[in-house]
């Protein structure tokens, strides 16, 4: 068969198939079985899959510095935000299985996203043990998270400049990551362990993982005060 005849064959095909589809209107429940393909796994507070104490002591502490405790919300260690990011580098996020890194590696422009040829968990191992090593070696051998909070805040606003390198990896880059990954903890479900108790979604007013508004979809220009759901609501209760 030529190639135009079989192009036309299936145009027809689909065609016919479509004429024969009935929309359906569904009213009164949830169209899908909850669940029923591959749910995520709530995160549950415990033992750290990936960082060690020593990681962990200073994610907390860095989270803190990027995302400070005010009259608003909570600060990004008690928000969960290392909890989200232990869990999400010992998965498939730390792990890049969804990244392409065969190379070639090149510096590319910040359009083309991400140049590397390593995997988030390998950059986090090699970025928390560099701030670690400038911090002792700027401060009579204390590590950051010893550091008062002013003094954390220059060392991580000189990274950030490009003043005070970090040996082994681009440490502006580093930092880049490390804020992308904070904010992601502390506004993501808290299904996944950042977020704790909605606080980054109640500062916002965002009503979180709800169905629909048709109960209040007419009260235009009206403070709802819906409070947010959290995906963790659609779970049974252990």
């Amino acid at each position: 068969m030529k190639r135009r005849h079989f192009l036309t064959s299936m145009a027809v095909l689909l065609f016919s198939t479509a004429l024969k589809v009935k929309a359906k209107i569904i009213s009164g429940g949830v169209p899908w079985i909850v669940h029923a393909v591959r749910p995520p796994k709530p995160v549950v507070a415990g033992e750290w899959t990936f960082f060690s104490p020593a990681e962990v002591s200073l994610v907390e502490a860095i989270a803190d510095r990027i995302i400070p405790a005010d009259d608003l919300s909570m600060g990004g260690k008690e928000a969960g935000c290392a909890l989200f990011l232990d869990r999400q580098l010992s998965g498939d996020y730390g792990n890049a299985v969804t990244v392409y890194r065969l190379g070639p590696v090149v510096p590319g422009t910040p359009s083309q996203g991400p140049q590397f040829n390593d995997t988030p968990a390998q950059r986090y191992k090699l970025g928390l043990a560099s701030i670690n090593e400038v911090s002792k070696a700027k401060n009579s051998g204390k590590n950051f998270a010893e550091l008062s909070g002013e003094k954390q805040d220059d060392l991580l606003r000189k990274i950030e400049s490009g003043e005070m390198a970090l040996p082994g990896i681009n440490g502006q880059l580093f930092f880049n990551m490390l804020v992308q990954n904070m904010r992601e903890g502390f506004f993501s479900d808290p299904l996944y362990g950042g977020n704790k108790d909605m606080t980054s979604w109640k500062m916002l007013g965002f009503p979180g993982a709800r169905y629909d508004f048709r109960d209040v979809i007419d009260r235009r220009g009206e403070d709802l005060h819906i409070q947010p759901v959290s995906m963790l609501s659609h779970y049974p209760k252990s």
